[in-house]
């Protein structure tokens, strides 16, 4: 297991934002604070790009063993991260989240 996993906690509304800042940086269709959770929608042309990029999700959380709820249909993909056993949104949401931009470029 990735070590940024281990003793985590639910971060504070202030480290969520600082947090969410950072993840996004300039980039404004990114991930936002919905429910408990950072959620993001990506786009994409067809339904296999849009499988494909679920199946690369899938590699993601497997290898951190850390996932998302995930929500797709045609031409888009919904990830929404939170920590359940932490009851809120840590560190582990947003390590993932950048790992999933990057399969984006984004």
């Amino acid at each position: 297991m990735n070590p940024i996993h281990q003793n985590r906690r639910a971060l504070n509304a202030t480290e969520i934002v600082t947090q969410l800042s950072q993840l996004n940086g300039t980039h404004p269709d990114g991930w936002k604070l919905i429910d408990g959770s950072i959620e993001r929608t990506f786009r994409f042309a067809n339904f296999h790009e849009t499988m494909a990029f679920v199946n690369a999700v899938a590699w993601v959380a497997h290898r951190e063993d850390h996932h998302p709820d995930v929500a797709f249909g045609y031409n888009r993909c919904t990830l929404r991260f939170n920590t359940h056993d932490v009851n809120g949104i840590s560190v582990s949401d947003f390590f993932c989240a950048a790992a999933v931009n990057a399969l984006q470029g984004t």
